[in-house]
């Protein structure tokens, strides 16, 4: 559902003098073993700093108490593209592991986890931050019934104009097509440059989260029972608009059309 995670500093449905956004234009790996990976000039850090230890492998996202919430972002986008992640998700009624891609003007395509269960992942989006509705979530059980948190596996993103589909290891979850989210007016695909981000929150505070959000991401938080720790051995980006530098929204329609790429 990722409610609290979804913000714009500047919406290009409502401006045509947003920043432009730097592109990736070509493919990149991130073998998280070391701070230096997350390159504060390629990653933004929010909600707490990574945790890196011989003893696990990947950087470490931590929830010691209420607050914490950490969170990387990319400072490339992509405009269509594949995101792959080796990620072991975070044990603990109510902590919520994420991979969200995201654009300016709120397009969005998700993976989630809920430390409470333990054979599922949930795959969602949203267009234009549209949430009418919170229907557009399915939950996919893992191959073999295998618990999320208790190993890394292979979350995959392949996003087209045509397509947008989910893979587990990569075996093949599920496809949504613009035909299946025609509502707003067509806008509710998934259309325009994205980042990516990766995070863990506690969906299950009362203190920072309405009731819903705490219904939904399994019950409340016992701080007791922690630290819950949400880990990513790697990652890699496709930007499959090859040689891209940079991505402008040409006017407010929000369409994959508008946007200017400069090469």
């Amino acid at each position: 559902m990722t409610f609290g995670q979804t913000f714009t500093s500047c919406n290009p449905l409502n401006t045509t003098n947003c920043p432009v956004d730097p592109a990736l234009g070509t493919n990149a790996s991130f073998t998280f073993n070391s701070s230096s990976v997350a390159d504060p000039e390629v990653w933004n850090s929010t909600g707490g700093a990574l945790q890196y230890t011989l003893q696990k492998p990947g950087a470490e996202f931590l929830i010691q108490g209420s607050g914490d919430s950490p969170t990387i972002t990319s400072a490339f986008y992509f405009l269509f593209g594949r995101v792959s992640v080796m990620l072991r998700a975070a044990s603990g009624t109510g902590i919520v592991s994420s991979i969200v891609l995201q654009s300016d003007d709120l397009d969005e395509i998700d993976w989630e986890f809920l430390g409470g269960n333990q054979t599922h992942a949930e795959t969602n989006f949203f267009g234009k931050g549209n949430t009418t509705s919170y229907n557009r979530a399915i939950w996919y059980p893992l191959p073999n019934r295998a618990a999320p948190q208790d190993d890394f596996h292979n979350y995959t993103v392949t996003w087209t104009a045509e397509s947008l589909d989910w893979y587990i290891d990569d075996q093949h979850v599920r496809q949504v097509t613009p035909s299946d989210a025609v509502t707003l007016n067509g806008k509710n695909y998934p259309q325009t440059p994205m980042n990516l981000k990766m995070g863990i929150w506690a969906g299950g505070d009362p203190a920072t989260n309405v009731p819903g959000v705490v219904q939904w991401a399994g019950g409340n938080v016992d701080y007791s029972k922690g630290p819950f720790s949400m880990y990513v051995k790697s990652a890699e980006v496709v930007d499959y608009t090859t040689g891209a530098s940079q991505y402008s929204y040409g006017d407010e329609t929000g369409s994959w059309q508008s946007i200017k790429v400069d090469k």
